[in-house]
């Protein structure tokens, strides 16, 4: 009791947590922010564009990263600006489920490293988002640039018989720089079909020409391929 007024604690929350959990932003704190973040998110942008090394780019995802990384900054500033915006916050994002798939397991990470940029960002760390981003970004170019560099490729071809795929082989083992068998499928009066991975020693596929010019092979296709390879 003080001065005949009794205080509870509803009105000690009220009037000492929440007023001075509120902090005011200027329109220069939030353009600067904003601008780290975009900033940010567009070096996100170029890293993924050359890293990326599956079978379609998705420009959308990658805008999707720039776009990301600024709301999240937004997002921070008013949690850290008020805490009943950041409760509120909790209670709506609680019940947001996100059940897009995702396809390759890289994407994760550069969705945590979009989300990650706009925390710091908001957060008013901006030399933590640069440098960490700056990290980031060279680690992920050289690990991806040796795969990127050397593309592999699936070539799928249809033998007669055995002395075709030791033709085959052979003339395939000449134009390559290395060859794994990955399938071989003998079908009884239809040959054998085989699906082998290949490194190109140079970006020329004119060997196919001559695969499916030897006697006793049908049809050689070439394919792109993404999947994990054995180094």
């Amino acid at each position: 009791m003080n001065n005949g007024n009794t205080f509870n604690f509803p009105d000690l929350f009220k009037n000492n947590v929440l007023e001075s959990a509120v902090s005011q932003f200027s329109a220069v704190d939030v353009s600067l922010s904003l601008l780290i973040s975009f900033l940010i998110g567009l070096f996100i942008y170029a890293v993924y564009k050359k890293t990326f090394n599956g079978v379609m780019y998705s420009k959308n995802f990658n805008i999707s990263l720039v776009a990301m990384a600024m709301i999240t900054t937004l997002i921070i500033m008013g949690v850290t600006s008020n805490i009943v915006i950041s409760l509120g916050m909790v209670g709506a994002l609680s019940i947001v489920r996100f059940r897009t798939a995702v396809k390759d397991p890289i994407d994760i990470v550069y969705l945590f490293w979009a989300i990650a940029a706009g925390i710091v960002t908001g957060a008013g760390q901006y030399l933590l988002g640069i440098l960490g981003s700056i990290v980031v970004g060279v680690m992920l170019i050289l690990f991806t640039y040796k795969s990127s560099t050397e593309i592999p490729y699936m070539v799928v071809a249809h033998c007669q018989d055995n002395s075709a795929e030791k033709r085959f082989l052979e003339t395939l083992s000449r134009h390559v720089k290395r060859h794994n068998i990955r399938s071989k499928a003998v079908r009884s009066g239809q040959g054998i079909e085989l699906t082998v991975e290949v490194r190109l020693k140079e970006d020329d596929t004119d060997f196919v020409n001559q695969l499916a010019i030897l006697e006793g092979i049908g049809d050689v296709v070439l394919v792109s391929y993404n999947g994990e390879l054995a180094v």
